[in-house]
């Protein structure tokens, strides 16, 4: 006859395994679905792993669309030997004249530091690539990583320390990205024909799996409703302080330009940090874009 104190022992274990699973990604399925290789998409716990190797790469995405709001992630980054991969974390609309705000982590070989791309997509529009290295070792632990967008102003993070302005400067004729409903995407893959010292280091395979960690996704924003009047959410989510999710506080007055602070934390960064600006390749561009004369 069996143990029934066993018995009752193993089913309650089975109860708490199966409780556990239920809650583990809670915190990130209300905001994010997988949205390509979902096999390689892994609820760790508290975490959330993206995984790269040689079969797949894999991503994830916000299961609504923002027009206007702060998207924040968490991500602790590959550790060791990460060249030739790239870990994203951007914004994005639909279509071929599209608005895209991306954070590229360029991957590199041990000891090297990781490069952070930043990119501006307006009305389709790319090769706006600006590459900082960082003021830490982004493997070793969490940081928070951020796309401000109001209607002054595109605001990169890193930590909360501004690294990119993309200013309105619509009265001079430079478009602004805007009346895009967009949504938060990010993935992993492999881009060694490019990601490391232009594409001559490649991804050694034996390091597999690539891993990038995330604790946390927040995104706070005027949520698009799919199928309403075009204009009608456009106004809803353009002309007021307050929504359905509250207080619209990324539109307020004192978001629509840096502070004394930040500004000079902009200009440290910049200063300390900044080894490539598209404003200042002359060889693609001999004349400077427009947004850079502004």
């Amino acid at each position: 006859m069996a143990d029934s104190s066993g018995i009752f022992r193993l089913g309650f274990m089975f109860f708490v395994a199966f409780l556990v699973t239920g809650v583990r990604g809670a915190k990130f399925d209300g905001v994010i679905q997988a949205c390509w290789a979902s096999d390689h998409v892994i609820y760790d716990g508290e975490l959330l792993k993206l995984k790269l190797d040689n079969f797949s790469g894999a991503g994830f995405a916000s299961k609504n669309k923002y027009l206007y709001g702060k998207a924040t992630a968490e991500i602790k980054l590959i550790e060791g030997d990460s060249a030739g991969t790239v870990t994203a974390f951007y914004m994005s609309s639909d279509g071929v004249n599209h608005n895209e705000f991306d954070f590229e982590f360029l991957g590199n070989t041990t000891g090297e530091p990781y490069l952070v791309q930043t990119n501006m997509y307006v009305n389709g529009i790319g090769n706006r690539e600006q590459r900082m290295d960082l003021w830490f070792d982004p493997t070793t632990d969490f940081h928070a990583y951020s796309v401000l967008w109001n209607p002054r102003q595109v605001v990169f993070l890193v930590d909360d320390t501004p690294i990119r302005v993309y200013a309105n400067h619509e009265d001079s004729g430079i478009v602004f990205p805007r009346d895009q409903p967009m949504g938060v995407y990010s993935s992993i893959w492999n881009a060694d024909d490019w990601a490391t010292q232009g594409g001559r280091v490649k991804t050694d395979w034996s390091h597999a799996p690539f891993v990038a960690a995330y604790r946390e996704v927040r995104i706070d924003g005027c949520e698009w409703r799919a199928g309403e009047d075009w204009a009608a959410e456009i106004k809803r989510c353009s002309g007021s302080e307050w929504g359905k999710e509250g207080r619209y506080w990324w539109k307020e007055k004192e978001m629509e330009a840096l502070s004394v602070h930040q500004s000079h934390q902009l200009m440290w960064a910049r200063a300390k940090h900044l080894v490539y600006d598209y404003c200042a390749d002359a060889s693609r561009f001999p004349e400077p874009p427009a947004e850079c004369k502004a």
